[in-house]
Order: C-alpha cells, then structure tokens, then sequence
C-alpha cells in the first residue's frame, strides 16, 4: 500500500483509509460486531493503517469495535475519532446538539480513549463547528490534550475557509476531512487553496457519493429505514435517476481503464493532490478489496480532464443533506 503524508504534519497514513461508521451506524443495520472486527483487520492485513471513527456512530459502539479490531496493532495504525456533538437531554438516540466547550472536549477524550482501547489518539477532529463556542477556545482546548500526551494531532470536519484558519493559528490543523468526490466538487473552491497554503491534509469522506458513483445504486433501490439515505435529498428517487448521468459518464471512463467505476472515482481523487487521503467505508471485503484496487490505477492529466470536463457539464440534482444537518455545515 501506497502511503501518504497528510499536509505539512508529518502523519504518514496509507493513501487509503477506511471509513468504519458504515459498520455501526448511519447506513442500513449494524454489521454483527465478530464480522465488523474481521473486516477491520482484514483491511490491515492489505496495508490499510488509517481508520476514521467517531463517538457518535452508534453512538460508542463504532470506537468499541474499532478499538478492540485495532488493540493488537496499536503501534502500527492512525486511529481518528471526534467529538462535537452531545445526546438530546430528552433523547439520548438524538446527536444533533453540537458541544465544543473545553471541558466537554476532554471529558469526551478521555471516554473515547477507553473505548479505543489505547493511550492515545492519533488524529482527534472537530465533528462539525460549534456556532455557540468560539473556533480559539476549542483549538486551545485540543491543544491542551496535545501537550498532555492524549492526542497527537487535531483536525476539523466540514469547516469553512475562515474557521479553519482560526483554528491554525492556535493549534496547528494537521487534516480537514470533508466531503468530496466527483458528485460534490465545492470543495475545491471553498477550502482546497486554503488548506495549500497552509500545508493542511485533506480526508476525503463519501469519496464514492455515499455508495452513488459505484454503480451499484439507482432509481429502483430501496433503503432501509436505519439507512442516512432514506431522508437525503439527493437519494430520492427522482433526483437518483437524475443524477445517474453522472455515474454513466464514471462508467465510460472505467470501462475504457479495465476498472470499476468506485475505482476510477477513487483514482480520481488520488490524482488530485499529494495530501489527500480518501476514507471509503464499506461492510463487505469484495468492496474493501474493490477500492484498494483504486491505488494502482493512474490518470493521465488528459484523463482527468475529459473526466473532469464530462462530469462537470452534468447539473447534480438533489441537497446532499436535509435542512437540520446542513445548518451544521460551517462555509
């Protein structure tokens, strides 16, 4: 497995991660918890050393099982996680309520810690910007962590331009991780130059669309009720098979590869920046093995062009949120 270095930070992770919130929460029921931890060891038997969790997937559940796969090569992977969220007092199913003060950062830690079953967390980001906390109380907060010993490097998830510099200017970020992919582009007008110039890593999460540019999702799919896609705009039937030009258009340029179309969507962001590592999320091994295969194919900047040219002439259709999770994304 390729590795890379996210940003100017120093912390080399393999060129692919692996996203595991898929296998606790968010998208159709929980994998059974043996299953889970062999796909997660499988992925480090293939050369994965990058894994993204969060206490709110589940929530706690997804760091338990994270932990437990990882505990025997502890000293061998990156470990991320976040906080930022806390439960409803009337709902503890409910995470909608953002908390970055400081003392609910490190009381959030040192639970996450536990947990993951280790002494310290290699990557802690932001789960989403906190409009009730300013960006400067949190990154001091994270600093303190650092210098304790509990947290190695600190990063924020869907901030804007503005937010992220804050936070730099009172710890350093070391990665952003938002969403990116051939079906959302707008990154690479709102942050990308930013995180260039300050020499920040980029994590590329739903890199394949949320399951949308493998190909294997149309107008006819059915979504369980547990599944995040039921209630997203973008995911309705009408806007799926509006959007399916798009992954038509993947397809072509795959089929003319010999690969997949989750591999040239894939190969596409790693063609993209040096720094930018995408953390695809998957239950099943086929498509764990399916996208590491992403990694040997290269595009030619001509490629990239007619992709990227093709692609953009397509109107994506649908919002790639409901309204009470996009008010949380900070541009």
């Amino acid at each position: 497995m390729q590795k890379r270095t996210l940003g100017k930070s120093g912390l080399e992770v393999s060129a692919l991660g692996l996203g595991c919130m898929g296998l606790s929460f968010g998208l159709g029921p929980a994998t059974e918890k043996s299953e889970a931890i062999k796909l997660i060891r499988a992925a480090v038997d293939r050369g994965v050393t990058f894994f993204d969790t969060a206490e709110v997937y589940g929530p706690w559940v997804n760091e338990e099982v994270v932990g437990e796969a990882l505990a025997p090569v502890r000293n061998s992977v990156v470990i991320a996680t976040k906080f930022g969220f806390e439960p409803d007092p009337n709902n503890d199913n409910k995470w909608t309520r953002t908390n970055s003060r400081p003392d609910h950062i490190k009381q959030v830690v040192d639970a996450s810690l536990k947990r993951l079953r280790t002494d310290t967390i290699d990557l802690l980001y932001q789960h989403r910007v906190d409009p009730n906390t300013p960006i400067e109380e949190t990154a001091g907060a994270v600093h303190d962590l650092i210098q304790a010993g509990k947290v190695r490097h600190f990063g924020l998830s869907e901030a804007g331009a503005k937010t992220i510099r804050r936070a730099h200017a009172i710890q350093p970020v070391t990665a952003l991780q938002s969403e990116y992919s051939l079906f959302w582009r707008e990154p690479e007008q709102s942050v990308i130059p930013t995180l260039e110039e300050l020499g920040i890593g980029f994590v590329p999460f739903s890199p394949l669309g949320k399951g949308f540019l493998t190909g294997k999702i149309d107008a006819n799919t059915k979504f369980d009720s547990t599944d995040f896609r039921a209630i997203v705009p973008r995911f309705t039937e009408e806007n799926r098979k509006a959007n399916q030009s798009l992954v038509d258009v993947i397809t072509r340029f795959a089929n003319q590869k010999q690969a997949t179309p989750a591999q040239v969507a894939l190969a596409w962001l790693l063609s993209k920046k040096p720094w930018i590592v995408p953390i695809p999320g998957t239950t099943k091994l086929s498509r764990l093995e399916e996208n590491l295969g992403a990694t040997n194919i290269t595009l030619s900047p001509e490629e990239i062009q007619a992709l990227e040219a093709a692609s953009a002439a397509i109107d994506i259709a649908g919002e790639r949120y409901p309204a009470t999770h996009a008010k949380l994304i900070d541009r």
